[in-house]
């Protein structure tokens, strides 16, 4: 029988309360406890899933052998680099920090200690996109679509590194090609940061990816959308559903009823196994730490997209 992973999550917010959730679900893993500065709110979530509750994150030092980390982006790099330096593997939600110095470090110690650092890009275990990237071949132009409405407990961020971050992630494995350029527009609604962002990403192959990320919009949207020779590939992230669309036959037609042109089109569903995208993202975590598996994603695809979502959050004027 194989031995229980002993894990704990810090951070009691929205994320790590699922961090702690499904954990709690896993028969290969042991949750030992989670941390977090809010007493109320850890003893909270502790006692909903029969844990044990941390004020101090560092009491988990020698208790655990691998951590999640669901904490405010402004405190990645400092935890992070404390649970590294303890010897313990690290799961850190995205972005892995905001600024590209600091996960460059965080990468470097992870690396010299033999250690799993894994940045929580919770849409690449999306079951559609797993399979997307199958069907994708030379891209022409990209249209990601990532809208949903203000949510108050986002505080510290704008969309570029809460939300558009996934798709310049996902854009990136797409597309084989040196990016070249980087248009963006951006408008503060709600907050101090940007509410919405608009950012056109143009590759030297020539395709284009249109990006378009808002915390102002009542409807919540998650799509992804991909033209290339044949083919119109539609992605919907919430259902985990892919459509390609092909073209078929079109005659131009000369009735007594009308004029003009008829065309067909072919629609294939592709059908996935469903599963819940941030438990499948805990279990490869688990794996590659219980088993030594290598991660599905480099450190430098990490730090890829986060140097082009830094690029573009330089490039904002609100």
């Amino acid at each position: 029988m194989n031995k229980s992973l002993r894990v704990g999550v810090v951070g009691a917010g929205h994320m790590g309360s699922y961090h702690v959730r499904l954990y709690s679900e896993l028969l290969n893993v042991e949750l030992i406890g989670i941390a977090d500065i809010n007493e109320k709110q850890v003893n909270k979530i502790a006692s909903q899933y029969h844990t044990v509750p941390y004020t101090d994150y560092t009491k988990l030092y020698d208790k655990v052998e691998a951590v999640s980390i669901a904490v405010p982006t402004s405190a990645h790099y400092r935890v992070g680099r404390d649970f590294l330096e303890a010897g313990i593997h690290v799961l850190i939600e995205k972005p892995i920090t905001n600024n590209l110095e600091e996960a460059q470090e965080l990468i470097k110690l992870a690396q010299e200690k033999g250690l799993i650092l894994q940045v929580g890009h919770v849409e690449r275990f999306n079951a559609a996109v797993l399979e997307l990237k199958k069907i994708v071949k030379d891209p022409i132009f990209i249209e990601c679509r990532r809208f949903g409405p203000y949510n108050r407990r986002i505080n510290d961020t704008g969309v570029v590194l809460d939300l558009l971050i996934h798709d310049v992630d996902i854009v990136l494995g797409l597309v084989d090609s040196p990016l070249k350029e980087i248009n963006v527009a951006a408008k503060s609604i709600y907050s101090e940061y940007e509410d919405i962002a608009n950012v056109q990403l143009i590759f030297d192959n020539g395709c284009i990816a249109s990006l378009t990320a808002s915390r102002v919009t009542e409807d919540k949207i998650r799509t992804l959308a991909v033209t290339q020779q044949n083919a119109y590939i539609v992605l919907d992230y919430a259902e985990q559903d892919l459509h390609i669309y092909r073209q078929g036959t079109s005659e131009y037609i000369i009735s007594r009823e009308a004029i003009g042109y008829k065309q067909e089109s072919f629609i294939e569903r592709i059908f996935v196994h469903k599963d819940n995208p941030l438990k499948l993202q805990l279990v490869h975590f688990v794996d590659c730490v219980s088993k030594k598996i290598t991660p599905m994603t480099s450190l430098e695809a990490e730090l890829k997209a986060l140097a082009v979502t830094l690029q573009i959050q330089g490039k904002l004027k609100l």
